[in-house]
Protein backbone atom coordinates (compact mmCIF):
# COMPACT_ATOMS: atom_id res chain seq x y z
CA UNK A 1 0.00 0.00 0.00
CA UNK A 2 1.42 3.42 -0.96
CA UNK A 3 2.09 5.91 1.81
CA UNK A 4 0.21 9.16 2.19
CA UNK A 5 1.09 12.28 0.24
CA UNK A 6 2.33 15.15 2.41
CA UNK A 7 2.70 18.81 1.48
CA UNK A 8 5.28 20.76 3.51
CA UNK A 9 4.93 24.56 3.65
CA UNK A 10 8.10 25.88 5.28
CA UNK A 11 10.40 28.78 4.37
CA UNK A 12 13.47 27.80 6.43
CA UNK A 13 15.59 25.72 4.09
CA UNK A 14 17.35 23.63 6.73
CA UNK A 15 14.10 22.68 8.45
CA UNK A 16 12.45 21.99 5.09
CA UNK A 17 15.32 19.71 4.07
CA UNK A 18 15.19 17.90 7.43
CA UNK A 19 11.46 17.26 7.14
CA UNK A 20 11.66 16.21 3.49
CA UNK A 21 14.54 13.80 4.11
CA UNK A 22 12.90 12.07 7.06
CA UNK A 23 9.47 11.76 5.48
CA UNK A 24 10.80 10.40 2.19
CA UNK A 25 12.90 7.95 4.21
CA UNK A 26 9.72 6.89 6.00
CA UNK A 27 8.08 6.17 2.65
CA UNK A 28 5.83 9.21 2.28
CA UNK A 29 5.35 11.09 -0.96
CA UNK A 30 6.50 14.63 -0.21
CA UNK A 31 5.95 17.98 -1.97
CA UNK A 32 7.55 21.17 -0.67
CA UNK A 33 6.88 24.89 -1.08
CA UNK A 34 8.31 27.91 0.73
CA UNK A 35 5.44 30.43 0.85
CA UNK A 36 1.82 30.53 1.97
CA UNK A 37 0.56 31.52 -1.48
CA UNK A 38 2.35 28.58 -3.08
CA UNK A 39 1.04 26.32 -0.34
CA UNK A 40 -2.61 27.20 -0.97
CA UNK A 41 -2.17 26.72 -4.73
CA UNK A 42 -0.33 23.41 -4.34
CA UNK A 43 -2.81 22.03 -1.81
CA UNK A 44 -5.72 22.97 -4.08
CA UNK A 45 -4.08 21.25 -7.06
CA UNK A 46 -2.72 18.13 -5.33
CA UNK A 47 -5.24 17.43 -2.53
CA UNK A 48 -2.55 15.88 -0.28
CA UNK A 49 -3.44 13.65 2.65
CA UNK A 50 -1.73 15.97 5.12
CA UNK A 51 -0.19 19.45 5.23
CA UNK A 52 2.71 20.42 7.48
CA UNK A 53 2.34 24.16 7.86
CA UNK A 54 4.79 26.65 9.35
CA UNK A 55 3.14 29.63 11.05
CA UNK A 56 5.85 32.23 10.39
CA UNK A 57 5.82 32.43 6.60
CA UNK A 58 6.66 35.45 4.45
CA UNK A 59 3.60 37.15 3.01
CA UNK A 60 0.60 34.97 3.83
CA UNK A 61 1.24 33.44 7.26
CA UNK A 62 0.28 29.96 8.40
CA UNK A 63 -2.91 31.08 10.14
CA UNK A 64 -4.24 32.61 6.93
CA UNK A 65 -3.20 29.56 4.90
CA UNK A 66 -5.13 27.34 7.31
CA UNK A 67 -8.21 29.57 7.12
CA UNK A 68 -8.18 29.50 3.32
CA UNK A 69 -7.75 25.75 3.14
CA UNK A 70 -10.59 25.19 5.62
CA UNK A 71 -12.85 27.62 3.71
CA UNK A 72 -12.65 25.80 0.36
CA UNK A 73 -14.70 22.61 -0.15
CA UNK A 74 -11.86 20.87 -1.98
CA UNK A 75 -9.37 21.34 0.85
CA UNK A 76 -11.63 21.74 3.91
CA UNK A 77 -10.98 18.19 5.15
CA UNK A 78 -7.19 18.15 4.73
CA UNK A 79 -5.25 17.09 7.81
CA UNK A 80 -3.05 19.96 9.01
CA UNK A 81 -0.16 19.92 11.46
CA UNK A 82 1.12 23.38 12.35
CA UNK A 83 4.76 24.14 13.17
CA UNK A 84 5.40 27.04 15.51
CA UNK A 85 8.62 28.49 16.89
CA UNK A 86 6.72 29.47 20.00
CA UNK A 87 5.04 27.10 22.43
CA UNK A 88 2.84 29.88 23.78
CA UNK A 89 -0.79 29.09 24.48
CA UNK A 90 -1.96 31.94 22.25
CA UNK A 91 -0.35 30.44 19.13
CA UNK A 92 -1.47 26.92 19.93
CA UNK A 93 -5.04 27.91 20.78
CA UNK A 94 -5.33 30.09 17.67
CA UNK A 95 -4.12 27.25 15.46
CA UNK A 96 -6.53 24.72 16.94
CA UNK A 97 -9.39 27.20 16.85
CA UNK A 98 -9.13 27.76 13.10
CA UNK A 99 -8.97 24.05 12.35
CA UNK A 100 -5.47 22.61 12.76
CA UNK A 101 -5.46 18.93 13.69
CA UNK A 102 -2.24 19.11 15.67
CA UNK A 103 0.73 21.35 16.35
CA UNK A 104 4.44 20.91 16.98
CA UNK A 105 6.85 23.42 18.48
CA UNK A 106 10.33 24.04 17.08
CA UNK A 107 12.86 22.60 17.56
CA UNK A 108 11.31 19.16 17.18
CA UNK A 109 12.43 15.57 16.83
CA UNK A 110 11.85 13.95 13.42
CA UNK A 111 10.63 10.86 15.29
CA UNK A 112 8.03 12.93 17.14
CA UNK A 113 6.92 14.52 13.88
CA UNK A 114 6.47 11.13 12.24
CA UNK A 115 4.51 9.86 15.24
CA UNK A 116 2.22 12.89 15.13
CA UNK A 117 1.68 12.42 11.39
CA UNK A 118 0.72 8.79 11.90
CA UNK A 119 -1.68 9.73 14.70
CA UNK A 120 -3.41 12.45 12.67
CA UNK A 121 -3.75 10.27 9.57
CA UNK A 122 -5.09 7.43 11.70
CA UNK A 123 -7.71 9.68 13.27
CA UNK A 124 -8.77 11.02 9.89
CA UNK A 125 -8.79 7.56 8.33
CA UNK A 126 -11.12 6.06 10.88
CA UNK A 127 -13.88 7.91 12.66
CA UNK A 128 -13.60 5.75 15.77
CA UNK A 129 -16.45 4.00 17.59
CA UNK A 130 -17.56 7.08 19.46
CA UNK A 131 -18.15 9.00 16.22
CA UNK A 132 -19.59 6.27 13.98
CA UNK A 133 -22.90 5.66 15.74
CA UNK A 134 -26.45 6.87 15.32
CA UNK A 135 -27.52 10.54 15.23
CA UNK A 136 -27.95 12.18 18.61
CA UNK A 137 -31.13 14.20 19.19
CA UNK A 138 -31.46 16.15 22.42
CA UNK A 139 -33.55 19.25 23.10
CA UNK A 140 -33.74 21.05 19.73
CA UNK A 141 -30.32 19.83 18.63
CA UNK A 142 -29.44 17.01 16.21
CA UNK A 143 -25.87 15.77 15.67
CA UNK A 144 -25.62 13.37 12.72
CA UNK A 145 -22.15 11.75 12.42
CA UNK A 146 -23.14 9.85 9.28
CA UNK A 147 -23.83 13.03 7.34
CA UNK A 148 -21.46 15.20 9.34
CA UNK A 149 -24.22 17.70 10.08
CA UNK A 150 -25.45 19.59 13.11
CA UNK A 151 -28.95 21.06 13.22
CA UNK A 152 -30.27 23.51 15.80
CA UNK A 153 -34.05 23.95 15.56
CA UNK A 154 -33.78 22.77 11.95
CA UNK A 155 -31.00 25.20 11.07
CA UNK A 156 -27.67 23.74 9.96
CA UNK A 157 -24.60 24.91 11.87
CA UNK A 158 -21.12 24.74 10.36
CA UNK A 159 -18.51 23.35 12.77
CA UNK A 160 -14.87 22.36 12.55
CA UNK A 161 -14.06 18.66 12.91
CA UNK A 162 -12.87 19.20 16.48
CA UNK A 163 -15.99 21.17 17.42
CA UNK A 164 -18.19 18.49 15.85
CA UNK A 165 -16.51 15.70 17.79
CA UNK A 166 -16.66 17.70 21.02
CA UNK A 167 -20.39 18.34 20.60
CA UNK A 168 -21.12 14.72 19.68
CA UNK A 169 -19.25 13.54 22.76
CA UNK A 170 -21.11 15.82 25.17
CA UNK A 171 -24.56 15.61 23.59
CA UNK A 172 -24.32 11.83 23.40
CA UNK A 173 -24.38 11.61 27.21
CA UNK A 174 -26.52 14.41 28.64
CA UNK A 175 -25.77 15.03 32.31
CA UNK A 176 -22.46 13.17 32.14
CA UNK A 177 -19.50 15.25 33.35
CA UNK A 178 -16.35 15.03 31.21
CA UNK A 179 -13.00 16.29 32.45
CA UNK A 180 -10.82 18.26 30.04
CA UNK A 181 -8.45 15.30 29.84
CA UNK A 182 -11.31 12.96 28.93
CA UNK A 183 -12.45 15.38 26.27
CA UNK A 184 -8.99 15.57 24.70
CA UNK A 185 -8.58 11.78 24.80
CA UNK A 186 -11.96 11.21 23.16
CA UNK A 187 -11.80 13.97 20.57
CA UNK A 188 -8.12 13.90 19.60
CA UNK A 189 -6.77 10.61 20.90
CA UNK A 190 -5.01 9.44 24.03
CA UNK A 191 -1.68 11.03 24.79
CA UNK A 192 -2.46 14.18 22.80
CA UNK A 193 -0.73 17.06 24.58
CA UNK A 194 -2.93 20.15 24.88
CA UNK A 195 -3.57 22.75 27.54
CA UNK A 196 -6.78 23.19 29.52
CA UNK A 197 -6.99 26.65 28.01
CA UNK A 198 -7.16 25.20 24.49
CA UNK A 199 -10.12 23.01 25.49
CA UNK A 200 -11.88 26.01 27.03
CA UNK A 201 -11.39 28.05 23.85
CA UNK A 202 -12.91 25.24 21.77
CA UNK A 203 -15.95 25.21 24.05
CA UNK A 204 -16.33 28.99 23.86
CA UNK A 205 -16.20 28.87 20.06
CA UNK A 206 -18.69 25.99 19.93
CA UNK A 207 -21.15 27.77 22.21
CA UNK A 208 -20.96 30.88 20.06
CA UNK A 209 -21.74 28.93 16.86
CA UNK A 210 -24.68 27.13 18.50
CA UNK A 211 -26.32 30.41 19.52
CA UNK A 212 -28.97 29.98 22.22
CA UNK A 213 -28.35 26.22 22.15
CA UNK A 214 -24.83 26.91 23.39
CA UNK A 215 -26.26 27.21 26.88
CA UNK A 216 -26.83 23.44 26.84
CA UNK A 217 -23.06 23.03 27.35
CA UNK A 218 -22.58 23.63 31.05
CA UNK A 219 -19.32 24.33 32.85
CA UNK A 220 -18.66 22.20 35.92
CA UNK A 221 -16.26 24.40 37.86
CA UNK A 222 -12.94 22.76 38.63
CA UNK A 223 -13.85 19.62 36.67
CA UNK A 224 -14.88 20.09 33.04
CA UNK A 225 -18.09 20.19 31.01
CA UNK A 226 -21.44 18.44 30.61
CA UNK A 227 -24.44 18.68 28.30
CA UNK A 228 -27.69 19.76 29.94
CA UNK A 229 -30.18 16.92 30.52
Amino acid sequence: MSKARILVIEDEEDILALIQYNLIKAGYRVDCVTSGEEGVAKATALHPDLVILDLMLPGMNGFEVCRRLRAEPGTAELSIIMLTAKGEDADIVSGLEIGADDYLTKPFSPQILKARIQAVLRRRGQSGPEFSGQPVAVHDLVVDPGRGKVLVAGREVELTLTEFRLLYLLAGRPGWVFTRTQIVDAVRGEGYAVTDRAVDVQVVGLRKKLGDAGSYIETVRGVGYRFKE
